[in-house]
C-alpha cells in the first residue's frame, strides 16, 4: 500500500498565529471543532521557566522559544496525516520555518489587527501569565506572512463566526502566497 501524500490529507493542518490576545485559542478551538480535528493551544507547551519569565513581564527570546517550538512542531508532525489546528504565536518567519521542518504542509492563519484592541483583550484576561505590558514587544517581534508562506490573514476584530466563514471560503490554503480575507 502506498502512503497518502500529505497534500491529499482529509483535513487541514493549520497554525493559527498572531500576537498574544489576538484570539488564537478562541478561533483555533472553534475552527478545529467545525473541521472535526484536534486543537492544541501552544500555551500548554511552554516550559515552566518560560511561563515564569513571561509572568515577570520579561519577553521570551529565541533561545527560550526553541524547546517550545520544537514541542509544537512535534505535535503538528503527529497530526500531519489526519489534520489538526494549533494556536501558536509563530511571530517570526524563522519560527514558522522551524514548524515547517516538522510539518512541511502546515498552513498559517494570521489573526492580525490593531494593538489597542489586543492590549484591551490581554488586560481583560483573568489569570493568564502574559501581561499586557508585553503586547508591544510581540508586535515589534511580529513578521507577517511572506510570499512563499501558505496562509491567510484575517481581521482579529471580526466576529468568531465571520472568521470561521472567511477561513472556510478561502480553504484549502494551498497557494504559496498569503491571502488577505475580506470580512
Amino acid at each position: 500500500m502506498r502512503p497518502t501524500p500529505a497534500s491529499a490529507q482529509a483535513a487541514p493542518l493549520l497554525v493559527v498565529m498572531g500576537v498574544s490576545g489576538s484570539g488564537k485559542t478562541t478561533f483555533g478551538a472553534e475552527l478545529a471543532r467545525r473541521l472535526g480535528v484536534p486543537f492544541a493551544d501552544a500555551d500548554d507547551f511552554h516550559t515552566p521557566a518560560g511561563i515564569a519569565k513571561m509572568s515577570a513581564g520579561v519577553p521570551l527570546d529565541d533561545e527560550d522559544r526553541l524547546p517550545w517550538l520544537r514541542a509544537i512542531g512535534a505535535w503538528l508532525a503527529g497530526h500531519a496525516r489526519d489534520g489538526g489546528v494549533a494556536g501558536c504565536s509563530a511571530l517570526k518567519r524563522s519560527y514558522r520555518d522551524l514548524l515547517r521542518e516538522y510539518a512541511p504542509d502546515v498552513a498559517f492563519v494570521h489573526l492580525h489587527g490593531a494593538p489597542e484592541i489586543v492590549r484591551r483583550r490581554v488586560a481583560e484576561r483573568p489569570g493568564h501569565f502574559m501581561p499586557a505590558s508585553l503586547v508591544d514587544s510581540q508586535f515589534q517581534t511580529l513578521e507577517p506572512l511572506e510570499p512563499g508562506e501558505r496562509g491567510l490573514v484575517l481581521d482579529l476584530d471580526a466576529p468568531l463566526d465571520d472568521l470561521v466563514a472567511a477561513y472556510l471560503a478561502a480553504a484549502p490554503l494551498s497557494d504559496p502566497t498569503p491571502k488577505k480575507a475580506d470580512r
